[in-house]
């Protein structure tokens, strides 16, 4: 199947400002000459060493992160769309229809109710509110958070409760390609299972997926292929 995803000379450097060689700021490689792709019903697990620049690669995939150099083109609404060098307004709506993006926290507006929270990634797509919010309570049922606590703000909830608050948010909403930033840290066993169970349907449904796992467990359930990401200087 041919891809949706397609990285290809993928660079990023941070520059470190507060330290500088030779009268210039110090540049920090992190990605060098980074090769990937993704088709639909894929899920590549990033591994690597800590620093080999996994979570830059795919905050630079969602674009919170911009690239040096290279390429991210991303198949959407029927169209090639590259995303280094993408104005905001491409990039927001590539967020808004494409790419969904699970990271360890959740930033929310504090005095919104979870079930909103959760709702509201569909309603930006335009579904009907009611539909919107029983997909939310279906999502937060099956991730075990209590219908007590859904009309509270998930700013008050646990760190493990809001990382499922995050899942159910993030998956809400049929997303051809998942951005998976260890969806799982936190959680306990059973609701890690619950997680894994949500993730597979979406990748059985034809997302393609990128993701983080360093739970050896949740990645050998979820992991189509393997790319190992190198330290920069480093040959894979």
């Amino acid at each position: 199947m041919l891809p949706v995803l397609h990285v290809s000379g993928l660079n990023k450097s941070f520059v470190m400002h507060a330290r500088s060689v030779a009268g210039g700021d110090l540049a920090l490689p992190v990605l060098r000459d980074v090769a990937l792709s993704v088709a639909p019903g894929e899920c590549l697990a990033l591994v690597g060493p800590s620093g080999a620049g996994k979570s830059t690669l795919l905050r630079s995939l969602y674009g919170n992160y911009r690239a040096d150099t290279g390429s991210i083109r991303v198949r959407h609404q029927d169209d090639w769309v590259e995303l280094v060098g993408a104005e905001p307004r491409v990039m927001l709506d590539v967020r808004r229809h494409t790419v969904g993006f699970v990271s360890q926290f959740l930033r929310v507006i504090p005095r919104v109710a979870c079930v909103d929270v959760v709702a509201e990634p569909m309603l930006r797509l335009g579904a009907d509110p009611e539909e919107a919010r029983r997909r939310a309570e279906f999502l937060l049922g099956v991730l075990g958070i209590p219908d007590r606590l859904w009309s509270l703000p998930p700013a008050t909830f646990s760190g493990g409760e809001q990382q499922r608050v995050n899942i159910a948010r993030s998956l809400i909403a049929d997303y051809p390609v998942l951005l998976l930033d260890e969806p799982t840290a936190s959680l306990d066993p059973a609701n890690r299972d619950g997680v894994i169970e949500l993730i597979q349907q979406r990748r059985e449904a034809g997302a393609a997926i990128v993701g983080i796992f360093h739970d050896v467990a949740v990645r050998e359930a979820l992991a189509t292929r393997i790319h190992d990401v190198a330290l920069p200087g480093v040959q894979a």
